[in-house]
């Protein structure tokens, strides 16, 4: 049942043997990078690995070394919450009380029977939330912690069905229910934390980056030679992505994808710069910005750090979905019952 680090190898060694270079430029993103500082700590030191430090971080054939197995789980939510307005630490109190909470809240049981009794199913045991990173927010541009104020098309869309989110019904079939209910991707680009399984592998190549996500194991295979993206009529997922390395940072941008997956309302259009830079033996600090006009009237960055995790393990969704079954079946004998209520 383990997944480490086979499946990836096995796409990039595809990939060497079938693709073809070709030149192409993949511009750079011009807006501002995050806040210096150490994500996790809070500190305000710089991001940047010393240079002797990022010496070691090198592969056999001298790019920077990003492999192994992390994890991006944090607590520490997208938005900024209105009671941290202003502020983009945590006091060392309030981020030991949030920790607390975390570590308390996942034990804690709604009333029997219930719909919150039903969504705390799970306990301590099964969950890795991660911790609160010391932030009040994950966005840090713009600088009040929130996304940017949406069009006047990102408004007219927001009421619009999106399959990346769950919907309280009606489930008439399969179609009905989000992609990840239905087993066919976990979340559209880029990840953020959630509830667990917040598992990645990253694998490297000469020319090659690929990244295997836990859930459900879609493996991003990127290369580093600057060929041009996909045709615009080819659509995909989780997009088509092409890297390059400045200094000690791999840069991925991706485009190219598709109208059923919608980061937080996102057009298929959506333009995303990702940053990976190894600043400790067990850190990454992983950076995004997002671009689309036709949902914000500005692009946002965020920042999250990834830390050093154990082997990842099959996240096994296909094999009897039983949740999937559970939530038609449900649909089915509510309209039994009510048309036994009825005298139908």
């Amino acid at each position: 049942m383990v997944a480490r680090t086979r499946w990836a190898q096995i796409l990039i060694g595809f990939a060497l043997a079938t693709c073809v270079s070709a030149v192409g430029q993949a511009p750079g993103s011009k807006r501002a990078a995050p806040p210096a500082g150490n994500l996790a700590s809070g500190s305000k030191s710089s991001v940047q690995p010393k240079a002797e430090a990022a010496k070691k971080w090198r592969t056999p054939w001298g790019d920077p070394d990003l492999q192994g197995s992390w994890s991006n789980a944090t607590t520490t939510p997208l938005e900024r919450p209105a009671k941290y307005a202003g502020r983009e630490f945590l006091t060392p109190e309030e981020r030991s009380a949030a920790d607390q909470e975390t570590a308390v809240g996942r034990d804690k049981r709604g009333e029997r029977g219930t719909a919150d009794d039903v969504a705390g199913a799970y306990n301590a045991f099964w969950w890795e939330r991660g911790w609160s990173d010391g932030r009040t927010s994950l966005i840090y541009d713009p600088k009040d912690g929130h996304k940017p104020a949406l069009t006047a098309a990102g408004r007219a869309r927001a009421s619009e069905r999106n399959e990346s989110i769950r919907t309280d019904g009606p489930y008439n079939g399969p179609e009905d229910l989000d992609l990840y209910t239905r087993c066919i991707i976990r979340a559209p680009l880029p990840r953020l934390s959630s509830g667990y399984d917040n598992g990645y592998e990253i694998v490297q190549t000469p020319g090659y980056v690929a990244i295997l996500q836990e859930q459900i194991h879609e493996a991003r295979v990127i290369p580093l030679d600057r060929r041009p993206h996909l045709d615009a009529g080819v659509r995909q997922w989780l997009g088509d992505s092409r890297g390059h390395w400045e200094g000690d940072t791999l840069v991925v941008e991706t485009t190219n994808f598709n109208e059923r997956t919608a980061f937080e309302g996102a057009t298929k259009n959506m333009h995303l710069i990702e940053r990976w830079t190894r600043v400790a033996d067990d850190r990454i600090e992983y950076r995004f910005t997002v671009t689309d006009p036709e949902t914000w009237i500005q692009p946002w960055s965020a920042a999250m750090g990834w830390t050093k995790s154990g082997p990842m393990f099959e996240y096994a969704c296909h094999e009897d979905n039983y949740g999937m079954y559970g939530i038609l079946a449900g649909a089915r004998a509510d309209e039994h019952n009510a048309e036994k209520a009825s005298g139908r």
